[in-house]
């Protein structure tokens, strides 16, 4: 099926352009919208009690958190002094109402109340603000509108708060992505060219690249209209988009180009331009016209074979990286449904940009991929002439071959020790630390924390409902508490490490009332999160009828995040372990190589996982990366890294796994397979990982400490990954296994027959490479035969009459033709050539003369297939054919 795509393709290059180059533009115009879609958070359960509690806050008491925080303060004056207040109190009263619901102050409270709103010092207060509207957009048009009206005269103002936070999150992170692409723009560009050796074929994965971040930008703004987005995805769309990208063109062009040196060393076509030798503009005309027709069917054959093989191996690929982020979507949290979405619709334009837009471009450019020569290109001769079984893979192949047990040991024990600090994480939440040191909002938090009364305590709100709540009280009011209501808020108070509970919302129509608990420690401390499960553990009746209690705040927040995590993750593991399985047996027609790549997998993301926790949990990166440490890690991010890891590994197993399969296939020998699989992708797949590293490497130092977190996570893995697992234990663990990597129990061979994803029988993959002729019984004649022969210098008088050159000569007897060489016209229908009355010839005036030796005779029976048995090695160490 892929074979013949890729001969469509061929044929309708041009208008396959054109359907592309229109699909971008429109991608591109409806695409851009995107950046005005993002919504802020996403990181909760919607289904949490501590979720119920923030939107009753939001809709009912109202919340605890101001939406924007003013801080103002002063070199010389205390907030006692009458100017302070007239500054201030005239600056905040003059706020429109329409974009204003709400205004607290130290000047609008008494007592212990006022204090907090204080610093230490006196000479900094801030103001609580509270935005109308119901939504997070609507908030953020309010704060645009008024944002420029805070500053008080005489004072500095600075604003932090919720929604400036999230407007500077949201900006970082774009401002990131921007930076690590014009960082990484030259590096790859230079890289590409000494991969590839030609200017031409280096700027085609690029063009790959900016076509699937175009193509992921569109379907994210389609998500946009069924789910709320978070800016993050953009960040995924631009790392996936970029890396996969590139790697799958990769491969694509460099199996292309191989097939194609292969098929014109095969049909013994120069490379190059030779008809620029001719001499006369006529015969260099005809020379050129025979040149590309003859060139044509190869071209033709060797995209054909490379979409059979190489285009296969990448929608399988694709398809398994997708499952890997389908994983996400299981997850209850906004955040990692919709980076689920945007990784497989990333996933999918790379695909379709590797399989369709970089071969119409192939078709296009033919051996004009090489455009560009670099000096330390070899020309195709020499490699053609080059010894097969060499090369530094090659060796590392056998090496690995002839002592699997060294390598094996030492790249465990390597992989064991980077996964030791792991063992140790302690997952927290995403605050106002993320952002840079220089940050505006982080200083106005990081102020109040310091400096004010209480200012690092975040209260727990505990929320009372049911139907029995007095539908006509309001603390607000100075109403008579009810008894049952006040014992419950007392109780809370006499809890340890509490230093006072009160009541902060009522709700009539929802029938609840609020009471907001401040404690000594902070959120995320052992103590919190044991005082949220004291209160949950805790019940309140009235007249024998229970009542509800919803505990929320940040600390219950994580808490139940965390417990969401790892109530869905197993979810994950056993969909995306499931998925993968089926996918990689109908890949490969064995149990054992899925099994194989599932814990291949696993190591390289325990590694990553370890490295995070050094880095980042005790802070060993902070210096060098320009963080602040917080003593954790951010738990949502480790989960998109797992999802994100396991699908680059597996995409870099696929690659090495299915050209052994090729190779196996062929000889049926273990140890031959696994080398020379090795030699044909090892440097592929390590050039892949590098260009890789190039693109997430940049990420690595984005102002943002969760972006440099998930940056550092995929780099290590991808290094582990390409350096030890893929290139040393894949290899070692095959090497122990023996002939049972291939084992597939008879019961289920009629099921893999009928799910089998390799090319079908009589395809470009069975038949072999472009150019390597399968084996034929002996004496057996060939019908024709295809040489390209340089034209002559025509004379005088072939001049005058018209003619471009001498005949070609006659086919050499008993040439065996490769396979990708087409007939000539009317070759092999056994009648004569020709074409109405005058006949076909082959361009040059010359008639065809097909079967010039007599017709071929028929094809000898073939002896009859030898049972073959797997049985144990005479060594011990593995399996082998008898």
């Amino acid at each position: 099926m892929l074979a013949g795509l890729g001969r469509l393709i061929h044929r309708r290059r041009w208008l396959s352009l054109v359907l592309i180059v229109l699909l971008t533009a429109a991608a591109g115009a409806w695409g851009i919208g995107v950046l005005g879609k993002f919504k802020e958070g996403g990181f909760e359960d919607p289904d949490a009690s501590s979720t119920l509690v923030a939107r009753l806050g939001a809709t009912y008491f109202g919340s605890t958190n101001p939406d924007v925080i003013v801080l103002y303060s002063s070199d010389t004056m205390t907030v006692d002094d009458p100017e302070y207040m007239a500054s201030v109190l005239t600056t905040v009263a003059r706020l429109p109402k329409a974009q204003v619901s709400e205004l607290i102050s130290y000047w609008a409270l008494d007592g212990e109340a006022a204090e907090s709103f204080a610093s230490q010092d006196r000479r900094k207060t801030f103001v609580a603000v509270k935005l109308a509207g119901d939504t997070g957009a609507e908030k953020l048009e309010n704060y645009e509108l008024i944002k420029d009206r805070l500053a008080a005269p005489g004072l500095d103002s600075r604003l932090g708060g919720s929604v400036p936070l999230g407007q500077e999150f949201g900006s970082q992170v774009v401002a990131d992505i921007v930076r690590a692409e014009l960082i990484t723009a030259g590096p790859l560009i230079v890289l590409l060219v000494i991969l590839f050796g030609a200017m031409v074929a280096a700027t085609l994965p690029i063009g790959v690249a900016v076509f699937s971040m175009i193509g992921g930008f569109a379907v994210l703004h389609a998500v946009t209209y069924m789910t709320d987005v978070t800016s993050f995805a953009l960040e995924v769309v631009t790392m996936m988009g970029v890396g996969l990208g590139i790697d799958y063109s990769l491969f694509i062009i460099s199996r292309f180009r191989e097939e194609l040196e292969r098929g014109m060393a095969a049909q013994d076509i120069p490379p190059g331009k030779p008809w620029k030798r001719v001499k006369g503009r006529r015969a260099r005309r005809a020379a050129k016209k025979e040149y590309k027709g003859t060139l044509r069917p190869v071209r033709e054959a060797a995209l054909a074979t490379t979409m059979a093989t190489a285009g296969r191996t990448i929608m399988v690929s694709g398809v398994t990286v997708s499952a890997a982020l389908a994983g996400l979507l299981l997850f209850p949290q906004m955040f990692l449904r919709t980076i689920g979405l945007a990784g497989i619709a990333t996933v999918m334009v790379a695909v379709f940009g590797a399989t369709v837009l970089l071969p119409t471009l192939l078709a296009l450019l033919g051996t004009r991929v090489e455009g560009g020569r670099m000096p330390w290109r070899r020309p195709s001769a020499k490699r053609a002439r080059r010894d097969p079984d060499s090369g530094f893979w090659f060796r590392l192949g056998h090496s690995v071959m002839k002592h699997p047990l060294p390598y094996f040991a030492v790249v465990l024990a390597i992989l064991a020790v980077m996964f030791q600090p792991f063992l140790n994480v302690q997952f927290g939440s995403i605050d106002a630390r993320v952002l840079p040191q220089e940050s505006p909002t982080r200083a106005v938090v990081e102020t109040i924390k310091a400096e004010f009364p209480n200012g690092s305590a975040e209260p727990i709100d505990v929320v009372v409902s049911g139907d029995l709540i007095p539908r006509n009280w309001s603390p607000a009011e100075g109403d008579v508490i009810p008894p049952y209501l006040d014992d419950f808020r007392k109780e809370l108070e006499e809890l340890r490490g509490v230093v006072s509970a009160e009541f902060s919302g009522y709700s009539g129509e929802y029938g609840g009332v609020r009471i907001s608990v401040t404690h000594r420690y902070e959120p995320m401390d052992e103590q919190a999160q044991e005082l949220v499960r004291l209160i949950r553990s805790m019940h309140l009746t009235k007249d024998g009828y229970p009542m509800h209690i919803d505990v929320g705040g940040s600390t219950a927040a994580q808490m139940d995040l965390m417990d969401s995590l790892m109530e869905s993750l197993p979810k994950m593991a056993l969909a995306v372990g499931l998925a993968t399985f089926v996918l990689l047996f109908m890949f490969f027609g064995s149990i054992v190589l899925p099994l194989k790549a599932i814990v291949m997998n696993v190591l390289s993301i325990g590694a990553s996982f370890g490295a995070i926790v050094w880095g980042f949990q005790y802070g060993h990166l902070a210096g060098l990366l320009d963080f602040t440490p917080t003593g954790g890690v951010e738990a949502t991010s480790m989960i998109l890294i797992l999802a994100v890891v396991f699908g680059l590994s597996m995409d870099y197993e696929v690659f090495l796994l299915s050209r052994i399969r090729e190779e196996w296939d062929l000889t049926h020998d273990n140890r031959t397979a696994v080398a020379s699989g090795m030699q044909h992708t090892g440097s592929i797949i390590t050039s892949a990982a590098l260009l890789f590293l190039v693109v997430i490497g940049a990420f690595a130092f984005a102002g943002i400490t969760v972006v440099k977190l998930i940056g550092v996570g995929m780099f290590v893995a991808v290094v582990v990954d390409a350096l030890l697992v893929r290139s040393l234990l894949v290899p070692a663990t095959m090497r122990f296994m023996g002939s049972a990597n291939w084992w597939l129990p008879k019961p289920l061979r009629g099921l893999h027959a009928k799910m089998d994803l390799r090319e079908s029988s009589g395809g470009p993959a069975a038949a072999g490479p472009v150019g390597v002729a399968p084996p034929l019984p002996k004496e057996q004649p060939v019908p024709y035969t295809l040489h390209w022969t340089k034209p002559a210098a025509p004379s005088k008088r072939s001049r005058k009459a018209g003619k471009s050159g001498r005949p070609k000569p006659p086919p050499a007897p008993g040439v065996p033709p490769a396979p990708g060489a087409v007939p000539p016209p009317g070759a092999g229908n056994g009648r004569a050539a020709g074409n109405g009355a005058g006949g076909r010839t082959d361009g040059r005036g010359a008639p065809w003369a097909p079967w010039a030796d007599g017709p071929p005779q028929p094809r000898r029976p073939r002896p009859p297939r030898e049972r073959r048995e797997i049985v144990r090695s005479p060594d011990g160490t593995g399996w082998t054919w008898k």
